[in-house]
């Protein structure tokens, strides 16, 4: 072997090269597999939740646990109290607002989503009678606020739908830890417009996998030419 060959052997950064490639195909091929894991968990809830939502009305929980009733579909029978509080919303139907009503139950104060009414039907007068019996889905409450905006009771100004934060505002003690979003329960064009829940969910981690074993193969690759280069030195 030439002494100028000897001066063309790899030195610490081809070898560094060669580690943190090893170290990035790990990786990658380890983020791709989680996010296949997260694809079939993902598929899984939105058969769970689709067979909640379109199943046969329940009774109200005694408990509400997120995980286990979010959008199951429910049906009891209260007395509408006579408060409201209108929370802003952007719907299939435009900007307007949620009518937020609560009732009492056999679980307690329950708060009831009418549904929607536009920025010209934003008072009681434009609406029609609050139905004893609620027939919709169950939700989560909406603590605080959004990621822009935060709910300002002493205004009356509301951009999430905080059951709690809602019956302290009005004085009504304790409430659930989530409302029910109402079916439309009025006559065809009548308001509020029920009916609205939206249920869909992002599924974006097919591409999200594809993505990470791509960067692995690009640097499984570069590996690859590493390899190859320090073995033709060598030879040379």
């Amino acid at each position: 072997m030439t002494q100028d060959s000897r001066d063309r052997r790899p030195g610490w950064g081809t070898a560094l090269l060669a580690v943190i490639s090893v170290v990035m195909v790990v990786t990658f091929v380890l983020l791709g597999n989680w996010q296949v894991r997260r694809l079939f968990w993902k598929l899984d809830l939105i058969e769970t939740v689709e067979a909640r939502a379109f199943g046969e009305a329940q009774p109200l929980p005694a408990r509400f646990d997120p995980e286990h009733h979010s959008y199951l579909r429910v049906g009891f029978t209260g007395s509408p109290l006579d408060h409201h509080i209108i929370v802003k919303a952007v719907t299939e139907l435009g900007p307007g607002y949620w009518v937020m009503q609560p009732y009492q139950s056999d679980v307690g104060l329950i708060w009831v989503n009418r549904g929607f009414v536009p920025n010209d039907k934003k008072t009681p007068e434009a609406w029609g009678d609050a139905p004893q019996h609620i027939t919709g889905l169950l939700r989560a409450t909406e603590p605080e606020g959004t990621l822009l905006e935060r709910n300002e009771p002493d205004i009356n100004r509301w951009v999430s739908r905080d059951t709690r934060q809602m019956a302290e505002t009005l004085g009504l003690g304790e409430t659930t830890a989530y409302f029910v979003d109402a079916d439309h329960l009025a006559e065809a064009g009548q308001s509020p417009r029920g009916g609205l829940t939206i249920i869909k969910f992002t599924n974006n981690h097919l591409s999200y996998a594809l993505t990470w074993y791509a960067m692995a193969a690009l640097f499984l690759a570069a590996l690859i030419w590493v390899a190859l280069r320090y073995r033709k030195l060598l030879d040379d």
